[in-house]
């Protein structure tokens, strides 16, 4: 039986699994989130995939485990036999922990998942920030916080934009120099228009608050997984041709 199972596992392992769950759990001072993957949003929605998802947030909890490879070790056995029942391939892809003095979580369904870690701030404004991610995708938590390489990635596309303009080099910087302060301030959760208040910026309303984030991880389901598109009639009659 358990044979047949490693078989069916086998077969399925190449099969694309870019649907699934976000779990999060808050434990004291230290919260976790996790990806788990499957096939299908039917599959994604099964009670044993649901239960089996819990199953290993629970042990990534108590053991306060961070590295994947780990949990799909203490899982593997559990994994193929529940690949063998539904007929998906199914991965555990990520799991990471954030601490912090208030934490918060927000879900959104069970496809986007988000933690914040802030302090000086109570748990109701904490859960608004995690909303406010889950909503508008920041990278960074600050301005100052995004990286040289992705700022120097932008300042070249930006540049070169200017430049196509006719503008001659010094103004086409000068350009720059202002869509830059724009841009870092779009992809850092303080620069941010807060989603419930639009009038004013995370930062002004953490400053109302006398608060501050020390960080955040927000998760998507299948977000990097290149999707394979099925046509449909070609796999019937590839399934035909097998019979």
């Amino acid at each position: 039986m358990r044979k047949s199972g490693a078989i069916k596992a086998a077969k399925k392992a190449g099969n694309v699994a870019a649907d699934g769950v976000i779990k999060t759990k808050i434990d004291g001072n230290i919260a976790f989130i996790l990806e788990i993957n499957c096939q299908t949003d039917f599959v994604a929605k099964d009670a044993g995939f649901q239960a089996f998802a819990d199953k290993v947030l629970d042990a990534a909890v108590a053991g306060k485990i961070t590295d994947v490879e780990v949990l799909k070790a203490q899982f593997e056995e559990e994994r193929v036999a529940l690949v063998a029942k539904i007929g998906e391939n199914i991965n555990i892809r990520r799991v990471a922990s954030l601490e912090g003095e208030v934490l918060g979580s927000y879900q959104h369904g069970a496809r986007i998942g988000v933690l914040v870690a802030a302090k000086g701030a109570d748990e109701e404004l904490v859960k608004q920030l995690a909303m406010h991610v889950a909503a508008s995708k920041p990278e960074f938590v600050k301005p100052e916080d995004v990286s040289a390489d992705v700022v120097e990635k932008e300042y070249q596309v930006q540049l070169d934009i200017a430049m196509q303009s006719g503008k001659p080099k010094e103004i086409a910087e000068k350009m720059v120099e202002g869509r830059m302060k724009k841009f870092t301030g779009e992809v850092s959760l303080t620069g941010q228009p807060f989603v419930m208040e639009p009038s004013k910026s995370v930062g002004q309303l953490l400053k109302e608050h006398n608060a501050d984030v020390t960080g955040f991880i927000r998760f998507e389901v299948g977000e990097g997984i290149e999707k394979v598109e099925t046509d449909f009639a070609a796999e019937v009659a590839a399934m035909s041709r097998q019979s």
